[in-house]
């Protein structure tokens, strides 16, 4: 099953999906610029392959919920989103409100 729901942070809307896998879900919160994601992230495959794309994202490790996703702090982040000021250890929402 997938879910989608709008996110408002600070005034800014973002979009949450959770799709449900069999033992495990994924989980990701996005806005037109980029997204934070669960572990299922790639991010040295985003930094090295698909460089080129200058993906804005960042991963979270350990999250179950969106709720989580938006409290835990990020694991690691993309080249691109560090030029944003998105930082490894910063909260989600945090390195959301970077992406507005």
């Amino acid at each position: 099953m997938v879910s989608i729901e709008p996110i408002e942070l600070e005034g800014h809307m973002f979009t949450a999906v959770i799709v449900h896998l069999p033992k495990t879900t994924l989980l990701t919160i996005s806005n037109e610029i980029g997204y934070i994601m669960c572990g299922a992230l790639d991010v040295q495959l985003l930094n090295t392959r698909l460089a080129d794309r200058k993906i804005i994202a960042g991963r979270a490790v350990g999250v179950k919920t969106i709720e989580d996703l938006l409290k835990a702090p990020l694991e690691s982040v993309t080249t691109e989103a560090e030029k944003l000021g998105i930082v490894k250890g910063m909260t989600g929402e945090e390195a959301l409100l970077k992406m507005i």
